[in-house]
């Protein structure tokens, strides 16, 4: 391989770093209307009257629209592959208002500053209604959230607005009472993790306009290019082809572009006014009517004999969905399909769940999907058992662990084919000294110093449901084109899928030019989420090139008037082994563009019915003050067994990067609401994310498995490297102060206070 496995440097780092415009607001016309939404105040509430007539008198206003002039279809904005899971339960506009921020009117105009004047002069007199605000008290509330009778979910996914669910279900492999029943020590704890806003650079932003056609031309900064053509189409009630969606380069995204935010608004301005029209989100908006991680409440009860065996492991989860389902009925899934499986011992498992609508944001998509929530749990709860049993808690994750060629019956039923978890954690142990710094040192002077562990695994894409195409063409001179559907977010994704290709074919990288997303012009792929672009569309990629190889070969054969099993192709041209006839690369490339021959090109589709697992061990080392509850990081190791690496630099990137916003999670980021409803933390002021200077020192290795199914046995890395923080983090506490903290985050005050009640 002479690229796959090297560190090529991002094809869009120096247009990226020299300020080029590439992103969504860069390359939007200057005459676009401005695009403002009037937000509800109350959590809840119906429309009684809305007055735009003096707005509408403002200079420079284009339109104000109600929910009296949006369609009435309902949908979601969750990016997903149709039937979507999540429940259709949104219109556009709509007369019942269910969360503070939710739209109650759209303006446009010529100017930001006509706009917000317009803004203040509507008139609207609202019906305050009861808001329901504690997710645990939100299943079967004479509150409902959803009351109307048009509600509807495309699958069984247990949704029944008339209870406030927004999904509901469970599995179970074996029988749980019996086997607890033989369970010397059982831990049986619940944790809680708040919602956390994804934080991105770029906030929420789309440009509308009509082409010469009269089609809806989109560009938008998202995820999720060809499932916000589906999304905007049912919003608008027009047919999928009256519209297009071109992706530029996005500013971070993170999940929360998994779901169309922004898009509908300017789409609705640009079809009633037929002008171009451009929404961007404030940073308010964004983290107030965004599409943040779902607040989940995990119970987790955890069997084992005395030797440290685990027999059974059952978890029952709690997800708010807020005000809309979007990624409700798909992420607490992953609580607990992408934590039990971690444990190969259990006889048995079992899960079952509820996602509850409340009148606080709807949550969606964020790095990790659930699996961050769940992870926390059950890795708490496994060193919880460690302290009860007084045993090592890697000693204990030894015994148990999943190692290749185990069955997962809680993941699927699938095999762990490949699964270096076993030296991941050995290596994580002698990173961080494990042996002379378990489980704590007093520093003498007031702190002391511990360690924790946690393990982790994640999915590359969903299994018999992500699908990715590309398509590749051989042009003049004998450059390759590598059309391709994957969203790259600066994830790198273009580079990646150019390295496959070019080993694929044999040439320099730089003789692939790969041409991002235009829904009209690309072949199709489900998006970039579920940790899918390495695993699913590179694996198209491969599939694609194959075929391309064969075409070149076929026609070169009519060429060179020589059988075709006779050729070969070396990347630079085509020659046959028995007469030493040959035709060049450029030669062939320039041939298919003149009559008799034909022009060479090959496009190919890819999933998979498995979703292998990476797997990580993160472990960290913290320093705390006795007397304050401050904690600081010293040191976080990682060990990461993502297959093959395709580019070992950019995965390292990824890693770091997701342990950063794991540790976010674990010790700064806190949504919370007043009684009212309206969220505290609507600014970086207030909601805190960490800085350099706030993670300490992160070290990040790999252990290398091969996925037999995956590109170069490749799996992916996206995800996972968010979920070990938490609880490891967790766990450092419990091993310096013997305060186990189960809800997220983790602060001074729980850590001073819990020991103030541990000396009582």
């Amino acid at each position: 391989m002479k690229y796959v496995n090297k560190s090529i440097r991002k094809s869009d780092s120096m247009s990226l770093l020299t300020g080029k415009p590439v992103y969504t607001e860069d390359l939007a016309p200057k005459n676009c209307l401005v695009v403002k939404l009037l937000r509800s105040p109350h959590a809840h509430a119906l429309i009684e009257s809305i007055d735009t007539t003096v707005a509408m008198k403002v200079p420079g206003i284009e339109c104000v629209l109600t929910y009296e002039d949006m369609p009435g279809s309902r949908f979601t904005t969750a990016g997903q592959s149709y039937p979507e899971p999540s429940p259709y339960d949104r219109l556009i506009l709509d007369r019942r208002l269910r969360c503070v921020g939710d739209p109650v009117a759209i303006v446009a105009g010529e100017s930001e500053k006509a706009v917000n004047k317009a803004m203040k002069l509507i008139k609207v007199k609202y019906e305050v209604l009861e808001a329901v605000l504690d997710f645990r008290t939100a299943k079967d509330s004479n509150i409902l959230v959803h009351p109307e009778e048009d509600f509807k979910a495309l699958c069984d996914v247990g949704a029944d607005n008339k209870r406030n669910l927004c999904s509901t279900g469970g599995f179970e492999h074996g029988n749980l009472e019996e086997e607890l029943k033989s369970c010397d020590v059982i831990i049986e704890e619940t944790y809680h993790t708040k919602a956390n806003n994804q934080a991105m650079m770029e906030t929420f932003r789309t440009f509308t306009e009509l082409d010469i056609y009269g089609r809806l031309n989109i560009t938008s900064a998202t995820q999720v290019p060809f499932h916000v053509r589906r999304i905007i189409a049912n919003a608008l009630e027009i047919p999928k082809s009256k519209v297009r969606v071109v992706k530029p380069r996005i500013g971070g995204g993170f999940g929360a572009k998994q779901s169309a935010v922004s898009e509908v608004y300017p789409a609705i301005v640009t079809m009633k006014t037929g002008k171009p029209a451009m929404l961007i989100f404030s940073r308010k908006e964004s983290m107030t009517n965004g599409s943040p991680r779902h607040e989940m409440e995990i119970r987790v009860r955890l069997g084992a004999n005395k030797d440290g065996i685990i027999k059974a492991i059952e978890i029952n989860t709690l997800s708010n969905a807020g005000a809309y389902g979007e990624h409700g009925p798909t992420t607490v899934g992953l609580s607990a399909h992408k934590s039990m499986p971690l444990y190969s011992t259990p006889r048995a498992y079992k899960f079952n769940y509820d996602v509850v609508y409340t009148n606080t944001m709807g949550a969606g998509a964020y790095r990790g999907y659930g699996a961050t929530q769940g992870i926390f749990a059950l890795e708490s709860a496994v060193n919880e058992l460690a302290a009860k049993l007084n045993m090592d808690p890697i000693k204990l994750r030894e015994l148990n662990m999943v190692r290749e060629g185990d069955v997962m019956p809680a993941y699927y039923g699938e095999v762990a084919n490949s699964c270096a978890l076993d030296r991941c954690l050995e290596k994580a142990k002698n990173m961080i000294d494990w042996d002379n710094k378990y489980p704590a040192r007093d520093m003498g002077n007031g702190k002391i110093r511990s360690v924790g562990v946690a393990m982790a695994m994640q999915g590359s894409g969903i299994s018999s449901v992500d699908t990715a195409a590309v398509e590749i063409k051989l042009n003049d001179d004998g450059f390759y084109t590598l059309m391709i559907g994957a969203a790259d977010m600066g994830t790198g994704c273009d580079t990646i899928l150019a390295q496959i290709a070019a080993d694929c074919l044999n040439c320099e990288v730089e003789n692939i030019v790969v041409h991002g997303v235009d829904t009209d012009q690309s072949p199709y792929d489900t998006g970039s989420y579920a940790s899918s672009t390495t695993y699913v569309t590179g694996g198209a990629v491969i599939k694609t090139c194959e075929t391309l190889k064969a075409r070149m070969l076929e026609e070169s054969a009519k060429i060179l008037e020589c059988p075709i099993e006779n050729l070969e192709f070396d990347g630079k041209s085509i020659h046959s082994y028995q007469d030493d006839k040959e035709i060049s690369l450029v030669d062939l490339a320039n041939r298919c563009l003149v009559g008799g021959s034909k022009t060479i090109s090959a496009s190919e589709s890819h999933y998979s019915k498995t979703s292998p697992p990476p797997f990580m061990v993160g472990a960290v080392e913290v320093e705390i003050d006795k007397s304050t509850g401050k904690l600081d990081i010293i040191d976080y190791v990682a060990v990461v067994d993502c297959g093959t690496m395709i580019n070992p630099n950019l995965a390292k990137i990824q890693a770091e990067g997701g342990i950063v916003q794991g540790i976010g999670m674990a010790l700064y980021e806190d949504i919370s609401y007043d009684f009212k409803g309206r969220m505290r933390n609507d600014s970086f002021m207030q909601y805190k994310i960490p800085s350099r200077l706030d993670v300490g020192n992160i070290r990040v290795e790999f252990e290398s498995s091969y996925e037999p199914s995956g590109p170069f046995g490749a799996k992916s890395i996206g995800e996972i490297v968010i979920n070990t923080p938490s609880p490891a983090l967790a766990h450092a506490v419990y091993n310096a102060t013997k305060v186990n903290i189960r809800t997220l985050p983790i602060t001074a005050e729980k850590i001073a206070m819990g020991m103030m009640e541990n000396e009582d």
